[in-house]
């Protein structure tokens, strides 16, 4: 795009959107690299369009082919430990993992075998507990913290060796696999922390939104606001999150991803039904829910509601939230894809709730205590946007000075801190990580990629 006048000011780099993502990018580039004019721009309050929608949960256990996933997300958590130790624990680091369980005894050894695939990918020793008497010692996680805790995976591929350690699972789960570097953190006092930081480092914060970018020669000239006001630059980062794709066209770009609409409900737990220590729970198979004859009439009725007395996707997970005095449970499964254009607020799902609590409780009976009578639940929830490989954007793209940080689907929070990181070296001309190559989006000319591409068979997508 060509043309804008009346510039009125100027920076070293804009920053199109405040989420955890552009924040990430914000503190990296002004206090890691000491860029001096930092300006984030978002109409809305930092880490409030999806960014606090998120459960807030990371882990490094991810699919390949190659490392590059498995990679990015170490060096994410290695930062998130470093500021950790820095601020006193500030945004509640923690390391109770990530638990995939399932009752079909035919998966454990694919289960096996990729957990073989992930532990060489460099995520950790993997440790297989079958329920003898030589089986290698289990270690605990703490409910807090994360200090001296195990790393690798533990599989059980014997469902009472997996109930000794987890005894509120089904009698029905037959084996599972707990990710142990894995967790989950506050992202609002994360993202509070780095956006102070970077606010300290120089950075602004600016109550407006990216409309227009303009170019000359092929690179940046500057960066027109809805306000009418332009900020002149040479760069500019697309963090722009769910609406990544969008201002990705003011850069002549049409970045390939999508959107889904993901939902998540919190409840009172207060019928104690998920232990506080329990982790991140997820039901590894897919199942069908056990309607009562006129429901599923009433169901098959509509078109547009009769799947749900199919057999839906495996990926009811859960973890609890807050203390035992205020204990919640947050939940989430999404049943069915709903590709659209982002909007907000995101449309409503009335059937969701229930939905979720019949697919916790396949997993955790206790907590089909809550169908005798539904809880009031808060529900709120955003967009998975995300490329179809679900790997993220992060690099050059459009003009000279434009770099995008985005299509961070549902693992934005776990991966902000190298994201941004990885972010503001394109910016900056620093030295790129080896997995850089493999987030480029010009990496779909890259014929290695593409072969890549072709065994991509798990995205690794809760």
């Amino acid at each position: 795009m060509h043309g804008g006048s009346n510039i009125e000011r100027q920076a070293d780099v804009v920053v199109a959107g405040a989420g955890i993502a552009g924040v990430s990018t914000a503190f990296h580039l002004a206090a890691g690299f000491g860029v001096g004019r930092v300006v984030i721009c978002d109409p809305r309050p930092p880490l409030t369009l999806t960014s606090d929608k998120s459960t807030e949960c990371y882990r490094n256990w991810w699919p390949g082919p190659g490392s590059a996933m498995v990679d990015l997300m170490n060096r994410s958590i290695d930062l998130l430990e470093t500021w950790a130790d820095e601020n006193d624990n500030l945004f509640h680091l923690s390391r109770r993992g990530y638990l995939y369980v399932t009752a079909e005894p035919n998966r454990l050894a694919a289960m096996e075998q990729e957990a073989r695939e992930i532990s060489a990918l460099g995520a950790g020793e993997l440790r297989v507990h079958r329920g003898a008497s030589d089986d290698p010692a289990y270690q605990e996680a703490a409910p807090d913290g994360f200090k001296e805790a195990a790393r690798g995976a533990d599989l059980f591929t014997d469902g009472n060796a997996l109930r000794r350690q987890f005894p509120y699972l089904s009698a029905n789960a037959v084996g599972g696999l707990h990710a142990r570097r894995a967790g989950w953190f506050s992202a609002q006092q994360l993202g509070t922390w780095l956006l102070d930081r970077a606010r300290s480092a120089g950075a602004e914060l600016v109550a407006d939104s990216v409309v227009a970018v303009d170019t000359a020669d092929g690179r940046l000239r500057s960066v027109r606001l809805a306000s009418g006001a332009s900020i002149r630059t040479a760069h500019f980062v697309n963090a722009a999150g769910p609406l990544v794709g969008e201002v990705g066209t003011m850069t002549g770009v049409d970045l390939p991803v999508f959107s889904e609409v993901h939902r998540k409900i919190s409840f009172a737990d207060s019928r104690s039904a998920l232990p506080r220590s329990a982790p991140v729970l997820i039901w590894n198979d897919g199942q069908n829910i056990d309607w009562a004859s006129e429901e599923r009439e009433g169901l098959l009725a509509d078109p547009e509601l009769a799947f749900l007395v199919e057999k839906l996707g495996a990926g009811a997970h859960c973890r609890p939230e807050g203390s035992d005095e205020a204990a919640t449970v947050l939940g989430l499964w999404e049943y069915h894809k709903d590709v659209r254009f982002p909007t907000f607020p995101i449309p409503e799902d009335r059937l969701y709730p229930e939905i979720v609590l019949r697919g916790l409780a396949t997993m955790v009976p206790s907590i089909g205590g809550y169908l005798e009578k539904l809880p009031q639940p808060y529900i709120d929830g955003g967009y998975y946007t995300k490329t179809r490989e679900n790997r993220p954007l992060i690099g050059p793209a459009g003009p000279e000075g434009s770099v995008v940080v985005g299509a961070l689907s549902g693992y934005g929070v776990m991966a902000a801190a190298a994201a941004g990181e990885l972010g503001a070296t394109h910016v900056t001309g620093g030295s790129l990580p080896d997995y850089a190559r493999w987030f480029a989006p010009g990496r779909y000319e890259d014929p290695e990629y593409l072969e890549l591409l072709e065994q991509m068979t798990d995205s690794g997508q809760i």
